[in-house]
């Protein structure tokens, strides 16, 4: 999730955020419904649940430099696994998130019984293969074990992206959700299932490890210069947006924060900070 990406819904998107906030409403009305019928005091700040990095970072960019210019309380509250932060949004201990892709979403909310639903395109982060072993795709043999993240999406998106590198060979038609039995040839390979957030933690003890971008920048990784390979950004739809339960999305408070996290401050700040690593990906989720 990496490299060229065009922007080309950005203006879209700014449009259509502007006549949300039209349709709830101005500061003069201090209240809109929320999911459970009840009123949202917009005077509140909005507490959004966040992975460390780089979501945090970027929220609190837009808390420090952005929000106040829009009326916008915001605060930010970090979580470091990929379960809490959904259950929080649909419990309504916080107000919507900030860390997780769609088909991960998707998945989640099959599973949970979860309501959450996306709002809008932030970014991307590459998913790449890492190594304290090797230097090179090439020097991965038989024999040698990579690690993987053990949830639904990121280990079909993992599998993927060794497939694609031809380490190994999926069974046909498989996609997202590729589980290690769809492995048809793993060309003497072993596979070591963790959870995402461990994975960089076990780099001393795997001779490679697919890491999610987040987590690879948190264990001073840059996916742009020590992955021995990364996802292509075209066509990707692993785009991380910001999430509320569902009938929250005309929330007056989020509606601001959807704006500036598509503002151009934000892909400055994106792009200058993270030098490739990350990238913008402003724009509507896909349905």
């Amino acid at each position: 999730m990496r490299k060229n990406i065009k922007l080309t819904a950005l203006a879209a998107t700014a449009t259509a955020l502007a006549l949300g906030l039209t349709a709830c409403g101005s500061s003069s009305d201090p209240s809109s419904t929320k999911a459970d019928g009840g009123k949202t005091d917009e005077s509140k700040p909005l507490v959004i649940a966040a992975s460390p990095s780089p979501h945090a970072d970027v929220l609190n960019f837009v808390k420090d430099k952005l929000a106040a210019k829009e009326g916008l309380k915001l605060e930010v509250k970090e979580f470091t696994d990929y379960v809490l932060p959904n259950t929080a949004t649909e419990q309504g201990q916080v107000d919507g998130n900030y860390f997780q892709h769609k088909p991960y979403l998707d998945d989640f909310n099959k599973k949970n019984k979860t309501h959450i639903v996306p709002v809008v395109n932030v970014h991307l982060e590459p998913l790449g293969l890492y190594s304290k072993k090797v230097k090179a795709l090439t020097d991965i043999k038989a024999g040698q074990t990579i690690a993987v993240p053990n949830d639904t999406t990121n280990e079909g998106r993992a599998l993927q992206l060794l497939a694609a590198n031809n380490l190994i060979t999926l069974k046909e038609g498989v996609g997202t959700t590729a589980k290690l039995s769809d492995i048809t040839d793993k060309k003497g390979l072993e596979f070591k299932e963790l959870e995402a957030a461990t994975v960089p933690r076990a780099l001393n003890d795997v001779d490679a490890a697919v890491i999610n971008g987040n987590y690879a920048i948190e264990a001073n990784l840059s996916p742009a210069k020590d992955a021995l390979i990364l996802e292509k950004a075209e066509g990707n739809p692993y785009a991380n947006f910001l999430a509320v339960k569902d009938g929250n999305q005309n929330d007056p408070r989020i509606q601001k924060l959807a704006k500036l996290l598509n503002s151009d401050e934000v892909k400055k700040f994106i792009e200058e900070k993270y030098q490739g690593s990350v990238i913008p990906a402003f724009g509507t989720p896909a349905s």
